[in-house]
């Protein structure tokens, strides 16, 4: 079957991945193998706009990269590799950045939010993350781009870089990728409020041993007002349950959806049942990670052989971008 176009993503190396990242973005690489030519990245440049010390960058990567060959990441036909692998991706950042207008930079949404996060660290990769970003995508003449609601404005950024350069040079070297909307799940933390994520201590790690994966579903919040075993509960405020409609068989779901709303099951017996489900579906995806990580060496070929591959494309389309700019 011939295949779409070609899709690309990135995501920065934070080490072992959680059911946010499994359920919002690498069940959704995982899928898009079959309709495109896809290209994932490890985006371990970006990571040095918030990172003071780079001492975890490289285990981080190999950790990442394990979690998403064990999810179905195929690398024998997808590339997979780390961005710093291509500098070519570095000058293409510095041309993109001389047709971006600096108030177009300092106006962005996410920008803004760095800053507020940590206005000790404000530095000029930072601002020039969107940039970086843009070169990219479009260095692997990338198609499409999948991103959900929230994120599809950075991708329209991306376009008007792409749109100011062929202006500039009078040309078409580069493509201006089309949006993929995708469904991007927003997966509640153990705690049911803020969005799953290591810094508040609020995931449930893919890697993690069946024992420590109960320990943390025994942790979860679920309906506030339910206070006794005999109080009724209301499932769709609880995220015990939304884990339900996701790793449980869709009768055990319908059950746990009336029994909980007359109080016919506790939450602790809720929980004890998403816990032995959320075990059995990962129990595969676990076996095979264990197996990768036990071969470091082959790990680190896939992502030389990825970085091989990117680069045989990044080379070309450098040179066309140089001849487009009639550079020297």
């Amino acid at each position: 079957m011939s295949k779409k176009g070609r899709v690309f993503s990135g995501a920065r190396p934070t080490g072992r991945q959680h059911l946010g990242n499994y359920l919002g973005a690498i069940q959704n690489y995982v899928a898009l193998q079959t309709d495109y030519d896809c290209v994932y990245c490890i985006v371990d440049v970006h990571a040095l706009t918030t990172v003071e010390t780079t001492q975890e960058l490289k285990l981080n990567t190999f950790e990442m990269a394990v979690d998403w060959l064990a999810a179905g990441i195929r690398p024998e036909e997808t590339i997979l590799f780390v961005q710093s692998h291509v500098p070519e991706v570095m000058e293409l950042h510095t041309y993109l950045s001389m047709v971006t207008a600096l108030g177009k930079l300092t106006d962005l949404p996410t920008f803004k939010e760095k800053v507020a996060q940590q206005p000790e660290n404000v530095n000029y990769g930072l601002l020039g993350y969107p940039v970086l970003m843009t070169a990219d995508i479009v260095l692997y003449k990338t198609d499409v781009v999948p991103v959900g609601i929230d994120q599809a404005p950075h991708l329209e950024f991306a376009r008007e870089v792409v749109r100011s350069f062929n202006y500039r040079y009078n040309t078409k070297v580069l493509i201006e990728p089309q949006v993929k909307h995708t469904e991007i799940l927003k997966v509640l933390g153990i705690d049911g409020k803020a969005k799953m994520g290591k810094s508040l201590n609020n995931h449930i790690e893919l890697a993690s041993t069946p024992e420590e994966t109960t320990a943390r579903v025994k942790d979860m919040v679920t309906d506030p007002a339910r206070m006794k075993r005999t109080d009724p509960g209301n499932p769709d405020i609880c995220n015990v349950y939304s884990m339900h409609k996701i790793f449980s068989p869709a009768e055990e779901v319908e059950m746990v959806n009336v029994e909980c709303r007359r109080a016919g099951i506790g939450c602790v017996d809720c929980k004890k049942r998403l816990a032995a489900n959320m075990n059995k579906h990962l129990e595969p995806f676990r076996a095979k990670r264990s197996e990768l990580a036990s071969k470091p060496d082959e790990i680190q070929d896939i992502l030389n052989d990825g970085g091989r591959r990117a680069r045989a494309i990044a080379q070309q389309t450098m040179v066309e971008v140089r001849d487009a700019m009639q550079l020297p």
